[in-house]
């Protein structure tokens, strides 16, 4: 492209300061470096993360930052050494990079690498300096990849290549919500066939949770929300019934331990509260239940709970990301999505202009929305 080596000037939603609202501004965009990538982002999604950027409660983060982290978009350009992605290409950015080196990425079973920023901060290139400039001062990125800009700048770790025929403005959910949910499921918990699960949280990243219950052949998909809004569309995706725990006088894993006369094989934290959390654990078999935490918790929090509930073999884990390593994954979930196989466009409910930003959040913050992909 003719901007190849130029700096770019473009439309940025920044987050100055925690607890003020996003503001639109015009930014420079720097060249890639070494081993890195220019993306021009065509469609992003609006995440609960990135609400937590705006109130200051996700970790590690430094302000002035462009947040997002659900995004697509085509190669601009690359910088030297890069050979995974060409300029053209669809490519989708990683929130969780794989590096392929480390420690974590040699391993088979984990996809946690140690380039992610709950290890090693992600709000500046891996040279320590950032891509964007806004009115003289430095911006920094969020998880290397900050797809609330037009055009953004992300080592080659944290990018992968998508098929060409991939319709943007849909599989960038693939990036961070229908993947995390998706693959607590399949990859995390292991659903097996027959079993009964049970989901706290029914937003975009629950409702792949469910979805990916239903893949795995559980027979019983039981969820749960104080949002009854959000059960017929769970119902639609594969949830067998619906509670909401505001309509019970007793706490709702008693319910659920009498429900199913013995507790359900897995439980799903996807709301990224303790009580919920403690809730959830409460709730599996007391024997083999296996309860998995997919929500962020709130910074600086600690989990209290009755160590017995662990003693007679109920499992507690986490799950970040879904479990996938994303440049080996990613590529295969969006072939599965063309191939009529995922069906996850049901997840977005809103299709907005990027200067619409706000009215997203406001959307998200409301309850009133699954999932809300912006438009360049």
């Amino acid at each position: 492209m003719g901007t190849s080596g130029k700096i770019i000037k473009c439309k940025a939603a920044i987050a100055w300061e925690i607890g003020k609202p996003l503001s639109i501004e015009e930014v420079e965009v720097a060249p890639p470096k070494s081993h890195e990538v220019r993306v021009k982002i065509i469609a992003t999604g609006i995440c609960g993360t990135d609400e937590h950027v705006l109130t200051g409660s996700f970790p590690k983060v430094e302000y002035p930052v462009i947040p997002g982290h659900e995004g697509a978009g085509i190669v601009e350009s690359i910088g030297e050494g890069v050979t995974c992605v060409k300029p053209g290409d669809k490519v989708i950015p990683l929130c969780l990079p794989q590096c392929g080196e480390c420690n974590s990425c040699l391993k088979w079973n984990t996809n946690c690498c140690l380039k992610t920023h709950l290890c090693n901060p992600q709000n500046l290139m891996p040279d320590k300096t950032s891509r964007f400039t806004c009115k003289g001062k430095q911006i920094h990125h969020f998880l290397w990849i900050s797809t609330f800009s037009e055009y953004t700048v992300m080592p080659d770790s944290a990018v992968v290549r998508i098929d060409d025929a991939a319709p943007l403005d849909k599989v960038c959910l693939f990036g961070c919500g229908f993947s995390t949910g998706y693959g607590a499921a399949i990859n995390t918990a292991q659903v097996t066939p027959g079993s009964t699960c049970a989901i706290f949280g029914l937003g975009g990243v629950g409702l792949s949770v469910v979805m990916g219950c239903q893949a795995a052949g559980a027979s019983r998909i039981i969820g749960i929300d104080i949002n009854k809004e959000k059960f017929g569309k769970a119902k639609e995706l594969g949830a067998t019934e619906c509670l909401d725990p505001q309509d019970y006088k007793k706490p709702i894993q008693e319910v659920l331990v009498e429900m199913t006369g013995h507790g359900v094989d897995y439980a799903f934290e996807v709301v990224g509260c303790l009580n919920t959390l403690t809730a959830a654990l409460a709730s599996c078999h007391m024997s083999c239940g296996v309860c998995v935490m997919v929500g962020v918790p709130p910074l600086d929090s600690r989990l209290s709970f009755d160590p017995l509930l662990l003693f007679t073999g109920r499992t507690l884990k986490g799950s970040f990301i879904g479990g996938w390593k994303m440049k080996d994954s990613i590529p295969q979930l969006v072939s599965s999505y063309l191939e009529g196989k995922l069906k996850t466009d049901v997840l977005i409910t809103h299709t907005l202009s990027f200067s619409e930003i706000d009215e997203g959040f406001n959307l998200l913050r409301a309850g009133k929305s699954i999932r809300i992909v912006l438009l360049f």
